[in-house]
């Protein structure tokens, strides 16, 4: 019901990348609920977590807590334990690059929550920070890695299912909870505003799903419709950008889902190829399954429908572990990471104000 403390764990038999002792990792920065899922993603694949540090000790110990076998441990501890190869972290979106770049200089990889960073003065120093250090900045890029009807989907157009992707249209409601929203949540020097937090995930897809190396924003906008109480938040956002493979998409992202809906959001992808098309209903079928994970194809033999929660898992996770280990990039390239959040901070400051808003 709560996108923030979206934490999916897989419950089929996950395959381990490595073995115990293999990758070890650490958590800095637990401001953001997604710490969990990629925390639930990196032990699934093998990894084995260390320990974790936040300013504050009530959240380190509820962490604590959820992860037995954890230790608490002072920031320069980590940073300075050379057995520890990553840092992941979910620390507030504006540190979130600074943190990043220190991590590499002492030796380690970098995984972040979404948005990875928030200018592109930063997406800059990122980059030259991994040229020379060797290091990766990865980024938890969740609706596309982290939901096993995106996954299946993209397997089914690397497969060749529908032919060349021409068009995608991604519908990202979430659901908004201020209550339970800190007070940076509500500032865009801080968390970055909605084209950049919610629309990243979006721009990840879209080079994903058309295997584009970059894109084009023809159109993007935004603005506060409904949230008076914080005038410089955006609560719905759009755009539309063209891919270098010649697909024209359009990407809708909002705080508005509904009070009633059994799910955080009602997010749904549709693909339309060449030869057929896929829709993905991510989180729930509404009003005939609470299920997600649906996945419906149109082709030139028929009309199919899969619901794939448990049988795809997540093998972003440990294709990541190992490009870390073997300085590949199986999971996703540094390219692929920082072209998602340029053309999102793109979105972003180059949006129109809607209603002046």
């Amino acid at each position: 019901m709560d996108g923030m403390n979206y934490a999916p764990v897989f419950s089929g038999t996950a395959v381990k990348a490595v073995g115990p002792g293999e990758f070890r990792f650490s958590v800095i920065g637990l401001d953001h609920g997604h710490i969990f899922a990629m925390t639930n993603g990196l032990i699934e694949a093998g990894a084995e977590l260390v320990g974790v540090y936040d300013s504050d000790s009530e959240k380190a110990e509820s962490f604590e807590k959820r992860y037995p076998g954890v230790r608490i441990m002072d920031r320069e501890e980590i940073l300075s334990d050379d057995s520890i190869q990553l840092i992941a972290s979910a620390i507030r979106p504006d540190k979130r690059a600074p943190l990043g770049i220190e991590a590499m200089e002492r030796g380690k990889h970098f995984f972040a929550d979404k948005p990875g960073m928030l200018t592109l003065d930063e997406i800059g120093n990122v980059r030259k920070t991994c040229e020379r250090t060797g290091k990766k900045y990865m980024i938890y890029f969740g609706e596309r890695v982290h939901v096993e009807g995106a996954v299946y989907a993209e397997k089914l157009i690397k497969e060749g299912r529908i032919g060349d992707v021409v068009a995608i249209n991604i519908m990202a409601p979430h659901r908004l909870n201020p209550s339970t929203r800190p007070g940076w949540f509500f500032d865009p020097e801080k968390n970055g505003g909605i084209l950049v937090d919610i629309g990243s995930h979006q721009f990840e897809q879209i080079l994903s799903y058309t295997g584009s190396r970059t894109a084009s924003v023809r159109y993007s906008a935004k603005g506060n419709i409904a949230a008076k109480n914080h005038p410089g938040f955006q609560d719905f956002g759009e755009a539309v950008i063209e891919t270098e493979s010649g697909a024209s998409c359009f990407v809708r992202v909002d705080w508005f889902t509904p009070d009633g809906l059994g799910a955080w959001g009602d997010g749904r992808v549709f693909i339309i190829g060449t030869r057929g098309t896929i829709e993905i209903r991510k989180y729930i079928n509404v009003a005939s399954d609470k299920l997600g994970d649906h996945v419906f194809i149109v082709d030139g033999t028929g009309e199919y429908h899969e619901q794939v929660t448990g049988k795809v898992g997540f093998p972003f996770f440990g294709a990541f572990i190992l490009d870390c280990l073997n300085g590949t990039d199986n999971a996703m390239d540094e390219d692929h990471v920082l072209e998602s959040m340029r053309l999102a901070i793109e979105a972003d400051s180059k949006a129109e104000l809607l209603g002046g808003r």
